[in-house]
């Protein structure tokens, strides 16, 4: 998904966004009807006595034609058809004709169809060293290289050496995809690796012919893509930057390709048709590094949420990113507890971009930037301000406080004061590239909160002891100069891994009866295939492909999708459920510094920026014990939220009846690998099972980590497994009545037999 703060290739990345906002407010609705709109109509399970596509689609035409006027017969059309794993949709109407079919019986929810967000080498290197997954992986070297990760993103660039085919064997049987052809793609473009690939028409267009290609237009999805399995290739770099030995996290997987968005946007009802062809195509696995950035919208108007269900059903791990839209909470997407939720942290390894002041002093930078090393004029943004009223804002480069006159060729320092924390970085650089500043010196106390990244421009961020420098130095003289100093790798940088700033936090929006994020993986300034540009930065067929370096849950994402995807192939038989807990219950807390993880600003990270923890691939493969969550959780879930036995029963192929006593407090009580409760009044009782997977006769005790006005206790402190006993419940107490603060108490139930730990966080909101 690529959300506004995601960093891509000489910020590639935010000129399409710019350039996407801009095309929608110039679009004008189609002619026939100028208040029509695309919309998404879902109809519940598909069944065997569906028929064939043909026949749907009829059905489909005459439920439309009941609701469109004559007049507007241009628009009886179908832009997607969902009808494997589920039944419904797309199509062109107004909000009347939309209310008018959700009348319908047949139609379970209908709700526009809006455009999602876009949410290696050093990262892998990281993880390894951390967990030891280089050491698993050799003592299971015959893992299974028939897992298929479904990748639903911007396509891919096939002619990346990431993604050859030598040493894998022929296409398991059991897939059912395709290769896709466009006029920039043939089907000798997928291989033994890349076993499919499929494109949709994101045009609302009457047409029959389907327009565009899988290849990837934007480099989200190849660079995506080889995170997750990319092949080993020597000596990838950026420019000459991050230098070394690119891998995804399963190189032995296969992969298909689902190409949902172009250069300007992403589509709802496209995203959910791929959903659809992957579960149909038989992926094990599908990574969606895609979102939608309206989070108050119910699970059955969420597409992401709605085709994810149907996957899980199928047996279908569904691994997605939880946005960038942080460091503010409730901010998280992506919620369902059916989808594994993913933040970004960063990693061993920044960047460092020095400054040498016109007075020879040294100031201590980090920055990505490939400028020539150039003296400019040095100016502070306050001393810029179109006037003496923005002199604070201009501090700051808050939007349209610059005067051109005064910044333009030179190199410009803007600070970070309180009162305007709530600009972004990308808002901050635009002020001074719009003014036509050479270079941008951007104040920062926490440098690892976000991954600084200004392409070709002169750009690096300092800390408070650095800009006190500087500012000391233009006082000074009259003719303050500086250069900002071409990048270079830091390695072994501590502490790390940090949440990342940008990554989005929770609680939900629509439950905090869930605990979101699930987990944390590297997702800054992460090194990945790109496709091949030109001098101008456009891609180009036939020129060697590249490598370039993004941040954003969007890199977060495949790194888990990698590492499940390897826990598939040694645990074959593992539930989607198991994979997911092994990998929360075991995820690690501290960083290389022996610290417990932080954020940004430098204090501990808590489960709502980080789920459990930083991923752990190493630990995932022995957890010990797994919480198991099913259907019928799911189901009960959906009652708690408000859903009706009816609905449910459309959605799901089983007879089911919703509790009489059904409430959203009772969303905690779904056997989750965590715990949250939204609303803790005086005490409450939460009730967990795990099954056992480690040793069949083994004994477990309970260790509580617990602040110290919330009193916590479980029982049994003690489970005893055996061949003939694999499952075991507890529960666990919360008694906040003596809490001396309100508001949110973080912690976690470890269970241990000497070997294995088994950590359960929890998030308690003390009301």
């Amino acid at each position: 998904m690529a959300l506004p703060s995601e960093h891509l290739h000489h910020n590639l990345f935010y000129l399409i966004s710019l350039f996407s906002l801009l095309v929608l407010s110039l679009l004008h609705p189609i002619a026939a009807n100028p208040a029509a709109k695309s919309y998404i109509v879902y109809m519940g399970r598909s069944t065997k006595e569906l028929g064939d596509i043909e026949a749907a689609k009829q059905s489909h035409l005459t439920l439309l034609s009941s609701v469109i006027p004559s007049e507007a017969s241009e628009r009886l059309f179908l832009k997607h058809v969902y009808h494997h794993s589920f039944k419904g949709f797309s199509a062109m109407l107004t909000e009347e004709e939309a209310s008018i079919l959700s009348e319908n019986d047949e139609i379970l929810s209908i709700f526009p169809d809006t455009e999602l967000d876009l949410h290696t080498t050093r990262s892998w290197d990281l993880l390894e060293s951390s967990s030891g997954m280089a050491r698993i992986q050799r003592l299971y070297p015959n893992g299974s290289n028939d897992v298929i990760i479904g990748v639903i993103d911007s396509g891919i660039w096939p002619e990346s050496p990431s993604f050859d085919d030598d040493g894998f064997s022929e296409i398991p049987s059991r897939w059912k995809g395709t290769c896709m052809e466009g006029s920039d793609f043939k089907k000798s473009d997928c291989n033994r690796k890349l076993i499919g690939a499929r494109y949709y028409d994101l045009t609302e267009s009457s047409s029959n012919d389907t327009v565009g290609s899988p290849r990837d237009e934007t480099g989200h999805g190849t660079h995506v893509t080889s995170i997750a399995v990319g092949n080993l290739v020597p000596n990838a770099n950026d420019q000459g930057l991050a230098r070394g030995l690119a891998k995804g996290g399963f190189t032995s997987s296969r992969f298909a390709v689902y190409k949902v968005c172009n250069s300007v946007s992403c589509s709802a009802s496209a995203s959910l048709k791929a959903i659809d062809d992957a579960i149909q195509d038989g992926v094990d696995i599908i990574s969606i590094s895609l979102g939608l950035s309206v989070q108050n919208l119910t699970f059955l108007d969420d597409p992401i949420a709605l085709g994810s269900l149907h996957a899980v059903q199928a047996g279908i791990l569904v691994i997605a990113g939880a946005g960038n839209s942080g460091p503010n909470p409730k901010t998280v997407v992506n919620t369902a507890p059916w989808i594994m939720t993913i933040a970004a942290s960063s990693i061993d390894r920044t960047f460092g971009s020095n400054i040498v002041l016109g007075n020879k002093k040294v100031i201590q930078g980090f920055g990505v930037n490939f400028n020539s090393t150039k003296s400019f004029p040095l100016v502070f943004g306050g001393d810029a301000a179109v006037n003496s009223s923005f002199f604070k804002a201009a501090s700051n480069c808050a939007p349209e406080s610059l005067d051109r006159k005064k910044v333009e060729g030179k190199i410009v320092l803007c600070i970070d004061d309180e009162e305007y924390r709530n600009l972004t970085r990308i808002e901050k650089e635009n002020t001074a590239w719009f003014a036509f500043a050479e270079g941008l010196i951007l104040v920062d106390q926490a440098i690892q909160r976000s991954f600084p990244f200004a392409g070709n421009a002169a750009y690096t961020q300092i800390d408070n002891t650095g800009a006190a420098q500087i500012l000391e130095y233009i006082n000074s003289t009259k003719n303050a100069t500086a250069t900002i100093l071409r990048s270079v790798d830091i390695l072994k940088f501590e502490p790390a891994p940090v949440v990342a700033d940008m990554s989005s936090r929770g609680p939900g929006k629509q439950t905090e009866g869930i605990l979101k994020p699930d987990l944390a993986a590297p997702g800054v300034g992460i090194l990945a295939a790109w496709p091949p540009t030109d001098d101008n930065g456009d891609f180009t067929m036939g020129k060697p492909t590249g490598f370039a370096m993004a941040t954003g849950t969007s890199q977060a994402c495949p790194h888990v999708s990698g590492a499940a995807a390897y826990m598939k192939s040694v645990r074959p038989k593992w539930t989607p459920s198991m994979i997911r807990s092994a990998l929360m219950t075991t995820a690690t807390i501290t960083n290389n510094a022996g610290n417990p993880i932080a954020n940004g600003t430098d204090a501990f990270a808590s489960p709502h920026e980080m789920g459990a923890g930083q991923m752990n691939p190493n630990g995932a493969l022995h957890p010990g014990l797994v919480y198991e969550t099913n259907t019928t959780d799911y189901l009960y879930f959906l009652c708690y939220f408000g859903y009706e036995t009816r609905l449910l029963r459309s959605m799901f192929d089983r007879k089911f009846t919703c509790p009489t006593n059904s409430s959203e407090d009772l969303i905690s009580d779904i056997n989750f690998p965590s715990i949250s409760i939204g609303k803790l009044q005086g005490a409450r009782t939460i009730t967990r099972t795990v099954t056992n997977v480690g040793n069949r006769n083994s004994t477990y005790n309970v260790k509580i980590d617990s602040p110290d006005d919330l009193v916590v206790s479980v029982s049994p402190e003690t489970l005893v497994f055996s061949p003939e006993h694999r499952k075991a419940s507890f529960e666990v107490s919360f008694d906040g009545k003596g809490a001396t603060t309100k508001g949110y108490k973080f912690g976690s139930v470890s269970w241990s037999d000497g070997k294995h730990w088994v950590r359960l966080v929890f998030a308690v909101n003390i009301i």
